[in-house]
């Protein structure tokens, strides 16, 4: 099998999903998912302070308050794959924990694409192949059918 064989391949194995969305069904999924996503951002922001916190303490030389803030990052660390998590039960896939993307698998002229969605967007209104990522966004327009 050729390279190129080979990432067309992987390429795809990574669009593969259990479960497609119409426009309609990502736009009632919606909601949801922009709660839970605004509180991955928040809470990824949260760990990236207690990081540079954490940097800041240890070249202070303030080693015994860290034992604190390795809990409260744990619990951060936890609480961020949980929400991780739920955003995979609904069948969404996050691809940026800072700005809040996330991508919802659909069909689109026989092949799959995803439907794509960022944190701060009214509404769904592009989407791009599934190897081409962010960079890749085309406008929904007549693509997707309401």
């Amino acid at each position: 099998m050729s390279s190129n064989q080979m990432a067309q391949r992987s390429a795809a194995s990574r669009c593969e999903s259990k479960r497609l969305f119409t426009i309609d069904e990502a736009h009632r999924a919606l909601p949801l998912v922009q709660r839970i996503v605004s509180d991955i951002v928040a809470q990824f922001q949260q760990l990236e302070h207690l990081q540079r916190l954490r940097q800041r303490l240890l070249r202070q030389d303030k080693s015994d308050e860290l034992s604190g803030l390795d809990a409260q990052a744990a619990q951060g660390t936890e609480r961020l794959n949980d929400l991780i998590e739920e955003i995979k039960l609904i069948g969404c896939q996050l691809k940026d924990w800072s700005s809040g993307l996330v991508d919802f698998p659909a069909m689109l002229a026989g092949r799959e694409v995803y439907l794509c969605w960022r944190l701060g967007e009214s509404k769904i209104s592009h989407w791009h192949e599934c190897h081409a990522g962010v960079l890749g966004r085309q406008s929904v327009g007549s693509h997707f059918v309401s």
